[in-house]
């Protein structure tokens, strides 16, 4: 056997300088010179705070800390908000410190796997997650999950550089031996994120960090640039014409000020207080709001959103590509066949197993590890509770009293587990020998002719065909004296082995999952399944989960030969793809992209991480994925529930529908905002509006667009109507024509108010109170006005939402305490104006938006019509 002692403390600690720690770079976090940059650059922001120095140079104090009392409130609010959502992306990560045990200095040490260097000699043992990549130098009887890298969902038997009968002292030269690609039996090679689920090994580290097969899938996602979605693209834009258009008009309005008024510094002042009104500052505060609140509810939900944007992308979805292993499936084998002679039964959680099959259940439960993580054997262990242990079996099939004497591991050579046991109860001289494994081993061990072993074959094959994983089982007893029971023959092959039957086991389906898909398809999502998995066994989950299979199936190594363009073809008709690389998983996501789709994948492993990264929503697992996984992806299942997909998308498509509403409601209560700021100063009229008036409105506008609009609940056809194009847009002309002709209208009838107020000889604070108060019952009107964009008055009435109600009392009770207080009066540049005339103002503002309301439906009611 070899001998070694591992590398000594000090090389370990100079290597680590050299290579650095064994872990993968994660995105560094905003820190708080950041979020407060990002706040204060706000353009309203940014306005107010104009405002309040030129009152400062004015020397109106008290209009001064009045804005800067605002400035600070929002400033405040934004920041902790910003805050609020860097620490939630900070919790996604993984808290746990993984540890790894190595020889160093001739003892072995458990230390953190983040210090694991090149050299180090890494034990392994079941249930261990592996550290870094290296090569097996020594094991027995090893299975490795590497599913989080090949996306296979059946261990893989290891094989190592030493054999057994080796009794060389020196291990062999390492340095010559590259690392190879993941995945398949027999190899050398074990990866880091690989978990140990049987038997123990050494193997000697030859890479870490960035340069294991994860670190090089983490250098690829590097290289993949986030998009922004087509919301904030059209915002963006949106908003920087409009600042730009404003920027310009306002300056036109203060000169224009300032040269017939002889008054420049005011003249500035009625340009910013322009600006203020003209400038869409709700959009990109609404955008976010919305999909804030988007994220926290689909949080009640069970969904962690790290990219928030995502949510309302997800809305627009139309390809949705799915991984099989963890995603559709459990990642976990069950019992779902027992086999004895020609007949067959299916397991089922109510069914009882019949006696004619107890007995192969019996003796593969005896062949397999009653305590361990070979999914197979806890599979065969959670079947013996559920079918033997019944009060009617009257036979005792369990034997948890029996004594293992002597067990005969796997090997290249023999696929097979033999397990040999003494009943202490009767005291027999007898031994039973239990075995199970890959049928043509078995049928090896029982001697079987050509016939049977072709009889065999072909009950096998036509359920591996169905994508199970099949088993045979045998047993042999075995006599000899009592004072040599502990010399057992030293090979399987040396026992009569009769064989009993055969047991399958499938990966499970997760629950809901075609449910889910059957929803996703109603709503005009093609779900496409990806899978490093074989063809059978794609196509059979593909047709328990519901996706379609009339296509056909397209392998990784058909697409090597592709060009893009014929892939291109295939992707629009095909759905189900197999034995691809990770690299193809990217290629089909991107040209997925190239052919306007808006492509959602999820997935859990490493070798999802760059294809989760690029797609326009990544949704990860978040119980089995990886960390890699869960930091590229924008949405992460925290219960790994597969129909919260289906939640996310009816939200998506709500939030972009509310978004419209409240685009048509942003532009229906600039329109006399705009008009009020700009007409007086032009016409030579008294200034209406303030800074301070501005700002109250804000806070009647913003409660508006954010609260209630998000609150709004979807309409009865989202889920049933295709996805809108890639191309659609929120500010869409008949949204921006709907918002402007709305704010028109009351525009008008503001202006009205206010010229007949003047005629009246109203004095000018009285003025502005009574229009004032016009302008604020418009605001209210428009909220009702857009709650649906297809229904009538008496449905946005009369529909749920209470938030709309608290907005409008608010207001009410707002606007009453501005009136009644004189210090409020003052503060808002008001008169005491007469309560007939403030009612009147009200009630004719009503009056129009009923008018208004009745155009609007009449005219929805005709677009029905036709």
């Amino acid at each position: 056997m070899y001998k070694f002692d591992g590398l000594s403390q000090s090389q370990a600690q100079t290597r680590l300088q050299e290579d650095g720690l064994n872990e993968l770079a994660t995105a560094q976090a905003q820190n708080l010179w950041q979020i407060a940059w990002h706040v204060l650059s706000e353009p309203m922001i940014l306005l107010l705070i104009a405002c309040g120095s030129i009152y400062l140079i004015l020397g109106d104090w008290h209009d001064a800390v009045v804005l800067s009392g605002f400035v600070m409130g929002m400033v405040i609010i934004s920041f902790y908000q910003e805050h609020k959502t860097e620490r939630a992306l900070e919790a996604l990560r993984d808290l746990s410190n993984p540890r790894a045990l190595v020889l160093r200095d001739g003892a072995q040490q458990i230390i953190p796997s983040n210090q694991v260097v090149v050299g180090d000699y890494l034990i392994l043992t079941e249930g261990d997650r592996i550290a870094a990549d290296g090569i097996l130098i020594s094991c027995l009887n090893l299975s490795v999950d590497e599913s989080l890298l090949t996306g296979e969902s059946l261990a893989v038997t290891k094989a190592s550089l030493q054999r057994q009968d080796d009794d060389s002292s020196t291990p062999p030269d390492i340095e010559s031996i590259q690392m190879e690609a993941a995945g398949g039996d027999n190899t050398i090679f074990v990866y880091s994120g690989s978990l140990i689920v049987q038997g123990k090994g050494i193997a000697i580290i030859k890479q870490t960090g960035a340069r294991t097969a994860i670190g090089r899938i983490g250098s690829a996602l590097a290289e993949i640039q986030e998009e922004p979605t087509r919301v904030q693209r059209d915002t963006k834009r949106v908003v920087k014409y409009v600042a730009l258009a404003s920027i310009g008009l306002a300056l036109i309005l203060a000169l224009w000020y300032g040269f017939t008024r002889h008054d420049w510094m005011r003249g500035m002042l009625v340009g910013l207080t322009f600006a203020m009104a003209m400038i869409p500052e709700e959009l990109p505060v609404v955008l976010t709001i919305f999909l804030g609140i988007g994220a926290w509810r689909i949080g009640q939900k069970k969904v962690l959103t790290r990219r928030i944007p995502a949510i309302e992308t997800l809305g627009a979805a139309n390809v949705l590509c799915v991984d099989k292993t963890g995603t559709l499936t459990q990642n976990k084998m069950a019992l779902v066949q027992v086999v004895a002679g020609n007949e067959h039964f299916t397991c089922t959680p109510q069914s009882q197993l019949p006696d004619s099959f107890q007995e192969v259940l019996e003796y593969a439960i005896l062949a397999s590890q009653s305590q361990g993580s070979e999914p197979m054997d806890q599979a065969l262990q959670q079947a013996g509770q559920l079918y033997l242990t019944n009060p009617t079996n009257q036979t005792e099939r369990l034997h948890k009293n029996w004594s293992l004497l002597e067990e005969y591991p796997l090997s290249k050579d023999l696929l097979a587990i033999s397990r040999a046991w003494q009943s202490q109860a009767s005291q027999q001289e007898q031994i039973t020998i239990a075995t199970k494994g890959a049928p043509e081993a078995i049928a090896s061990l029982c001697h079987l002719d050509a016939a049977q072993t072709e009889l065999l074959m072909a009950q096998v094959n036509g359920m591996a065909e169905t994508g199970l994983r099949v088993l045979a089982v045998a047993k042999a007893l075995y006599s000899q004296d009592q004072s040599k029971l502990n010399e057992l023959p030293e090979q399987q092959h040396d026992f009569d082995f009769k064989l009993l039957g055969l047991v399958a086991f499938a990966d499970p389906i997760r629950e809901g999952v075609p449910e889910a898909i059957k929803e996703c398809r109603s709503a005009g999502i093609r779900v496409l399944m990806i899978t490093g998995d074989y063809p059978a066994t794609a196509i059979n989950i593909a047709n328990q989960c519901g996706i379609d299979t009339a296509g056909g199936v397209l392998t990784g190594s058909d697409m090597l030969t592709m060009s893009d363009d014929d892939l291109k073809e295939k992707l629009e008709h095909i759905r189900i793809y197999c034995r691809v690389m990770p690299e193809q998983k990217l290629r089909i996501v991107n040209l997925l992209k190239q052919n306007k789709a808006i492509v959602a994948m999820t997935g859990d492993g490493v070798n999802d991480a760059p294809a989760l990264k690029s797609a326009h929503i990544g949704i990860a697992m978040g119980k089995r994925g990886t960390d890699v996984a869960r930091e590229s992806a924008a949405l992460v299942l925290l219960d790994d529930s597969f129909s919260a997909i289906v939640a996310a998308v009816r939200l998506g498509r709500r939030i972009f529908d509310n978004l419209r509403k409240t685009l048509s409601f942003i532009i229906a209560a600039h329109i006399p905002i705009i008009g009020l700021s700009f007409l007086p100063v032009m016409f030579g009229w008294p200034v209406l509006l303030m800074p301070v008036h501005i700002l109250i409105l804000e806070l009647i506008i913003d409660p508006s667009c954010s609260l209630v609009f998000e609150a709004e609940e979807e309409e009865e056809n989202i889920m049933q109507r295709a996805p809108r194009s890639i191309d659609s847009s929120i500010f869409q002309s008949e949204i921006l024509w709907r918002g402007f002709w709305q704010g028109f209208v009351i525009f008008l009838n503001v202006v009205t108010i206010y010229w007949f107020a003047i005629q009246h000889g109203i004095p000018t604070d009285e003025t502005r109170a009574i229009t004032f108060t016009a302008i604020v019952v418009g605001n209210l009107g428009f909220i009702f006005l857009n709650r649906s964009l297809v229904g009538d008055l008496s449905h946005t009435v009369f529909s749920p939402n209470p938030i709309i109600w608290w907005v409008c009392g608010i207001t009410v009770c707002v606007m009453t305490l501005i009136f009644s207080v004189p210090y409020l009066r003052q503060l808002f540049y008001f008169g005491q104006p007469d309560v007939s005339h403030v009612l009147l103002s009200a009630i004719l503002t009503a009056a129009t938006i009923g008018a208004i309301a009745l155009f609007q439906a009449l005219f929805l009611r005709k677009v029905k019509n036709n």
